[in-house]
């Protein structure tokens, strides 16, 4: 397991600081009506991914911390950090929700698409044996792999579902959508499969792996080892949490002000809406994507592969039943209309549904066969779910 942490260094409380401040001046010009309006959302975007930065450099010290008072493994604590970094993303999308129902839901399915091709462009960076073959985590082997295959089961069915209904025009809605009750139904199975999953990881895989010893290495018998660290405070633990949460919600909502304005230039210039909400999908994990970076910037390869394998598990299972059971409780209040069903099945959110099947079946065969990836793994996932996210762009 990689060791390092955090870092000791200040830089990223001084990023975080910049990006505050730039945030604050976008805001700034966009409520004084500063013309060129690029200017403020330029300012939104990097100081938007600055403070993104500095949240998330927050989260991983609370979870090394968290980590070292409770005995887990670098992989569950940074899968706990990334079950904890979908809150924010799942109150903003409520707005989303409120807003444009069927717009929150093709954004949250192509997120799964995008994250399963970082997935495998990520694969292709771990450190490989001289057999070219990376090792993962046991949780990972052992539990991401169940969830990758149930996903591809409830991707496969839920599409099929979608195709049938509205050829034969059958269902309370005649084809035309999904209804408060089965929104609520599915929202409620697939959560079900993420609070099982998290706890079997707990439960089974949080205690730290053993360290083997190098081969050929032998260990000096005259050196003294140095005395363990004590783990940070509660106090201390809570405070990163708290900071990384609220400074996320600001990076996040700053970078999400930022893609409505690119997507809205991108729609009048003509580009499809598949386009567009790739890039919104994008900026939606840009967090996720940042803790990946730092993660393994430092070698702490088990949480950048947690935040990877997260980022493609959770959205089925956390992020997609948060949307759905959202979507239900509006439509039952009256905020959202419910006639002819609360979401529409057309050719969008039938094609990010059933296209999500085979990337799940492949992740599920790449992973469990032997516990490694092999470069031709990488390179069918890379190739597969590259053309998935290109079909979904062009003919989506």
């Amino acid at each position: 397991m990689a060791g390092g942490g955090g870092g000791e260094g200040n830089t990223w409380i001084w990023i975080l600081v910049a990006g505050i401040a730039l945030c604050g001046a976008g805001y700034g010009l966009e409520f004084a009506h500063v013309e060129p309006h690029w200017i403020g959302v330029t300012c939104l975007a990097l100081g938007g991914l600055g403070v993104v930065f500095g949240s998330c450099e927050a989260m991983i010290k609370c979870v090394e911390g968290v980590g070292e008072r409770l005995d887990w493994n670098q992989f569950v604590a940074g899968t706990m950090a990334g079950l904890a970094s979908n809150i924010p993303e799942i109150v903003m999308l409520g707005f989303v929700v409120a807003a444009a129902p069927r717009v929150a839901f093709v954004v949250v399915a192509l997120t799964l698409h995008v994250n399963a091709l970082i997935f495998g462009i990520y694969s292709g960076l771990l450190p490989r044996d001289n057999t070219g073959r990376a090792r993962l985590p046991e949780p990972l082997v052992k539990v991401s792999t169940d969830l990758y295959a149930a996903g591809a089961g409830a991707f496969l069915a839920t599409g099929f579902l979608m195709v049938l209904v509205t050829v034969f025009d059958s269902g309370a809605h005649d084809g035309e959508g999904f209804g408060i009750m089965d929104l609520t139904v599915i929202g409620v199975c697939l959560i079900m499969v993420q609070i099982v999953a998290t706890r079997t990881m707990i439960k089974r895989f949080s205690r730290p792996e053993a360290e083997e010893p190098e081969e050929n290495e032998v260990a000096p018998d005259d050196e003294e080892e140095p005395a363990p660290k004590a783990p940070p405070s509660w106090a201390k633990i809570a405070g990163y949490g708290v900071l990384g949460g609220v400074t996320s919600l600001l990076g996040g909502h700053a970078v999400g002000d930022f893609a409505d304005s690119l997507v809205a230039g991108l729609e009048a210039a003509g580009y499809p809406e598949m386009v567009s909400a790739i890039i919104l999908s994008l900026f939606a994990g840009a967090g996720a994507y940042v803790m990946i970076i730092t993660a393994h910037a430092r070698g702490m390869y088990d949480i950048a592969l947690a935040s990877v394998s997260g980022s493609v598990t959770q959205v089925p299972f956390l992020v997609l039943p948060a949307v759905l059971l959202l979507m239900a409780l509006l439509a039952q209040l009256g905020v959202i209309p419910s006639a002819g069903g609360v979401l529409p099945i057309d050719l969008e959110t039938t094609s990010v549904i059933l296209l999500a099947s085979p990337p799940m079946l492949l992740l599920w065969k790449s992973v469990q066969d032997d516990g490694k990836v092999n470069w031709v793994e990488t390179a069918g996932m890379v190739a597969v779910f590259g053309l998935t996210v290109y079909f979904l762009a062009m003919h989506g």
